[in-house]
């Protein structure tokens, strides 16, 4: 593999890594059977890769976690077209993916990336939108001004609270980060599922791919919330490893006003165990 940089800026290790994360992601939409469309748009000066698919009165704007994307998020935009939605999955940038991978485009504010979304939301969407977001995802949501979301759903949000790292997670972190193995990759995903789970071989392959060729991200920092009230719900799953119950619970009604929807058994990683529970909320409860 060549080891020219792929930028003093960029996310990416080198050229090479850059071309086997975008080679991954584009077999997996490739290979995805529910009919949908790529496009990619410039919103906030970032290039951005969009998928779309299904139909339907409401339409799902779904934002990723770090280190995750469009191609990563298939299970839950599956579940989001056969709940009769249309979905519009995101590739966030600075993040491993489709969209742009520098990094000093954000200065890693979160008031950037919810100004980001809000032109995607303009650009892709002719009228309301649910907006759903999962941990650094979730926290972009909660930081967008958008007049046009009449509706979050926040999945294990970040931004409200400090994620929990206990020794178990840092170890099996560091592991994952300097030896990328399949072994490595698997057992980190273990951990950010709930008991019982295992994590898909996709996945697997995919984080692996990350550790070997991206620089990840660190967790975000406060999400800036637009003053204008909206509805949110906020899910989290009763294992969630980095932000159990004890903590999100209490930041949630703070900031938000608002309890947990919990789902039982499940662990940070809730969007990929339990989509179908997900796409169920969008509708309101």
């Amino acid at each position: 593999m060549s080891r020219e940089d792929a930028g003093a800026g960029s996310i990416y290790r080198t050229t090479d890594g850059r071309e086997h994360i975008r080679r991954w992601c584009l077999e997996q939409l490739e290979a995805w059977p529910v009919p949908h469309e790529r496009t990619t748009m410039t919103a906030l000066g970032a290039e951005t890769h969009l998928v779309t698919a299904g139909f339907g009165a409401t339409t799902v704007v779904y934002v990723p976690g770090t280190n995750f994307n469009a191609a990563t998020s298939l299970p839950l935009a599956g579940a989001l077209v056969d709940a009769g939605h249309r979905v519009v999955l995101a590739d966030v940038p600075g993040q491993p993916g489709l969209s742009s991978g520098e990094r000093d485009l954000s200065g890693e504010r979160l008031s950037w990336y919810g100004a980001w979304l809000s032109a995607v939301i303009e650009q892709a969407c002719a009228g309301p939108v649910v907006v759903m977001g999962h941990s650094f995802g979730a926290a972009i949501a909660l930081s967008c001004s958008s007049s046009r979301i009449e509706r979050l759903v926040l999945a294990s949000p970040g931004g409200l609270t400090k994620l929990r790292l206990t020794p178990g997670v840092l170890a099996a972190s560091a592991a994952w980060f300097l030896r990328p193995t399949p072994a490595h990759s698997a057992r980190l995903l273990s951990a950010m599922h709930g008991p019982g789970h295992r994590p898909r071989a996709a996945l697997v392959e995919w984080m692996t791919l990350v550790a070997r060729h991206a620089r990840s991200s660190g967790a975000p920092g406060a999400a800036e919330l637009p003053t204008r009230a909206l509805p949110r719900l906020v899910v989290n799953g009763s294992h969630d490893v980095f932000l159990p119950l004890k903590r999100l619970r209490p930041a949630a009604r703070t900031a938000l006003g608002t309890d947990l929807d919990v789902i039982d058994g499940a662990g940070h990683l809730v969007v990929e165990e339990h989509p179908t529970a997900l796409a169920a909320l969008v509708g309101g409860r």
